[in-house]
């Protein structure tokens, strides 16, 4: 690690602590015995959404928050809950690689609403699936 004060290449680790997935550590310098801090934290691979007419465009982790909140809208579902849930569904795309369809997107989130709550799961699917009448929700509610 180099100095910010001398340049100098030799420091000592004083104290590391966690802050919230970063690693804070406070350094001093073995020449001029300045101290500083450092941050480290994991470097996270792009992710790319391939959409159903071939686009590709950004992952964005809101565009997720915002479905589920739409869906779990009025129900007893907690934020706490509804953080989880999206950390978890992250945690699938990424391991999926640096490329992930929408619809494997979808598939994801509906699975983690059934499991949360079955009237938040069916407003999503609504939407999700494009349901034209009310045949296509008895349908998904016979299949629940």
């Amino acid at each position: 690690m180099l100095c910010p004060y001398c340049l100098n290449t030799e420091t000592k680790v004083i104290d590391k602590r966690d802050a919230g997935g970063v690693i804070k550590r406070r350094r001093e310098c073995l020449k001029c015995h300045q101290r500083f801090n450092t941050l480290e934290s994991v470097e996270k691979i792009e992710l790319r959404v391939i959409k159903k007419d071939g686009r590709r465009e950004d992952f964005d982790k809101e565009k997720i928050r915002k479905g589920i909140l739409r869906a779990c809208e009025k129900r007893p579902v907690s934020t706490e809950t509804i953080d989880i849930m999206i950390h978890n569904i992250e945690e699938k795309l990424r391991k999926k690689g640096k490329e992930v369809n929408s619809t494997f997107i979808g598939e994801l989130v509906s699975r983690e609403l059934k499991k949360i709550d079955k009237i938040a799961y069916i407003r999503f699917a609504s939407v999700y699936k494009d349901f034209r009448d009310i045949s296509d929700f008895k349908k998904e509610i016979k299949e629940l």
